[in-house]
């Protein structure tokens, strides 16, 4: 397929060992590729794919396929407004019984959907975070983890990713000063609904008080995520958009989950962060 003139483009949906060999492979073919996340099993390896498709001006967009929903479109909005005013907590849930993996922990199987998210729709990356997980089997890989990240306007972001959970769940709680956003995936009808939650504080009293008044759905579109993924990779190909989820934001993905592995194999040690890199 690669020696293949007649092929302009690839995609490549592999365990994530094989990621770096074959896109690097397909690269050098002069393909351009459209990869599953994350783009890389290391940041080294995902630097030089980028440094790759960038020398021969090929076309490298990484699968964050909740970048390309609906759903997330209108968050993105929701935040660019400020309709939620001050960001104060991002907490997810994304749990499931299985499947369960042996080449990479949850939270490169299932966080990473979640680091993708933040990654597209805040405007500053994370100054620290730390993670704690379970691995039922001694020296094999998390398949429970809780990661928590910390960004410089004092944001505060909590990712619960499990495969041993009874509950498929898959739901974002987003929390502002004005208004806080709930995201349930599983629901069919309203997936993102936005509740006014006003905080009352006086400056002379100690207490705060919130109160809860509308709640009112949002309309999205009803594409899927994959479809839209597709079609934007067309696009980029074509030269008529610039990519979403290019090489760049894979790397940064790549580089929170190794953050998050060197947490977990710190013992909840607190990483911190610089450029969306591990710096101490």
């Amino acid at each position: 397929m690669f020696a293949d003139p007649g092929i302009d483009a690839v995609v490549i949906a592999t365990p994530v060992e094989s990621h770096f060999e074959l896109v690097l492979a397909a690269l050098r073919a002069d393909k351009h590729v459209l990869v599953e996340r994350p783009m890389a099993r290391t940041s080294q390896g995902a630097l030089r794919l980028i440094e790759e498709s960038e020398r021969r001006r090929l076309v490298l967009i990484v699968d964050h396929t909740y970048v390309f929903s609906p759903a997330i479109d209108a968050i993105t909005q929701a935040l660019r407004t400020q309709e939620l005013r001050r960001l104060l907590y991002w907490d997810s849930a994304r749990l499931n019984l299985g499947l369960v993996r042996s080449d990479v922990n949850v939270a490169w199987d299932v966080a990473s959907h979640d680091l993708s998210i933040l990654d597209h729709v805040l405007p500053t990356p994370p100054c620290a975070l730390m993670a704690t997980g379970v691995a039922p089997r001694r020296g094999g890989p998390e398949h429970l983890a809780h990661i928590t990240l910390h960004f410089p306007d004092g944001l505060l972001a909590h990712i619960h990713a499990s495969w041993i959970s009874p509950f498929k769940v898959r739901r974002t709680l987003i929390g502002g000063s004005r208004r806080m956003l709930v995201y349930d995936d599983l629901e069919t009808i309203n997936k993102v609904v936005i509740h006014d939650c006003a905080i009352d504080c006086n400056s002379g009293e100690a207490e705060v008080h919130y109160r809860r008044s509308d709640v009112r759905a949002v309309g999205i579109g009803t594409e899927e995520p994959l479809h839209r993924a597709v079609e934007h990779f067309a696009e980029c190909i074509a030269g008529a958009r610039r990519p979403i989820a290019d090489g760049e934001a894979g790397l940064r993905v790549v580089r929170l989950l190794e953050a998050v592995d060197s947490s977990l194999e710190a013992g909840r040690r607190i990483v911190s962060l610089g450029c969306g890199g591990v710096v101490a």
